[in-house]
């Protein structure tokens, strides 16, 4: 991403964050965190990466009650970027905790024998 891409994106995750936050009534919408934010090079398409910590079971209820927010959240960034066009928002769930979690719980359940090390001889003296 460009420099602007970069900037723009972090913008919009801020402003979604605290529409979030502190405008949003539905209570399906509590908690939820918004992870990232791709933006295309044009600025017309945003891909809007949000999670629930410990609330992976409601995804689709989520998903579903931000697609009903999707056109209130796009027209308050559209106010507050103050850009020529309000970038198109899709909302994903973002599933990287998830999959953390499952690597970190598969390698603690790894039985692995502590290492041995080799015996050290005294062969340091050399007789002359």
């Amino acid at each position: 991403m460009s420099i602007k891409q970069e900037r723009i994106a972090g913008r919009i995750r801020q402003i979604l964050s605290q529409l979030l936050l502190r405008e949003v009534s539905d209570p399906r919408l509590q908690g939820l965190t918004v992870t990232e934010v791709d933006i295309d090079i044009e600025l017309t398409f945003a891909r809007v990466y949000v999670n629930a910590l410990g609330e992976e079971d409601r995804q689709q209820e989520i998903l579903q009650a931000l697609g009903h927010a999707k056109g209130f959240l796009r027209r308050e960034v559209g106010k507050r970027l103050q850009l020529r066009t309000t970038p198109d928002l899709a909302f994903v769930w973002d599933g990287r905790f998830d999959r953390a979690e499952h690597i970190e719980q598969l390698i603690a359940s790894l039985d692995i024998p502590p290492e041995t090390t080799p015996e050290k001889t005294n062969d340091d003296t050399l007789d002359a």
